[in-house]
């Protein structure tokens, strides 16, 4: 009974922690959510996507949440510059691959950049990977993600025409499918 109740304790404590953390980071910085329907074969899937649109240029950790996701589909979340012609409120432009993205496709999770989200193979990279949470066939996630203005040696958010976004894509199993993007720009201080 004691080891249930300890359990319990560390469970409720480690949530109290979590939700201290999200609303730490709520508080410090907007939050702005993004969608689309996607139709994924016979079925449609509402994506919603939801991040903060301000954050400290230097870096920061920051708790990005989704929900709508088909759980068959794995999905990288990370700070990517937008592609050249897309255009954030209209899906219809999604058609390039949002890229370069902080970290690049870290599947080891070494950056703490981007977090690979995936029902099936979460287990291969547990520093960076974790499982849709499943519900009425639909998947959701929150994770925690660096982000920092300068992507690369030569691209930084907010320098030379550059515009940034956190966002959603399809996993390496499948990187041309556009049909999961999902952004939510951001700009930093």
């Amino acid at each position: 009974m004691r080891t249930r109740t300890r359990t319990a304790l560390t469970s409720a404590l480690a949530l109290a922690s979590a939700s201290a953390l999200t609303l730490g980071l709520a508080s410090s910085a907007s939050a702005a959510t993004a969608g689309r329907t996607v139709t994924d074969g016979t079925r449609s899937y509402t994506l919603s996507l939801t991040a903060p649109n301000t954050a400290a240029g230097t870096g920061t950790n920051v708790t990005v949440t989704g929900s709508g996701y088909n759980p068959d589909q794995g999905v990288y979340v990370g700070l990517c510059a937008i592609p050249a012609g897309v255009n954030t409120a209209d899906p219809s432009t999604w058609n390039s691959k949002p890229t370069p993205c902080l970290g690049g496709q870290d599947e080891t999770g070494t950056t703490g950049a981007s977090h690979w989200v995936n029902s099936d193979w979460y287990w291969m990279s547990p520093s960076n990977s974790s499982p849709f949470t499943e519900s009425g066939g639909l998947g959701s996630f929150s994770v925690q993600i660096y982000v920092k203005a300068q992507l690369s040696s030569t691209v930084t958010c907010g320098q030379g025409g550059v515009t940034c976004a956190i966002v959603t894509r399809a996993d390496h199993f499948d990187s041309s499918d556009r049909k999961y993007d999902v952004y939510v720009p951001v700009t930093f201080s």
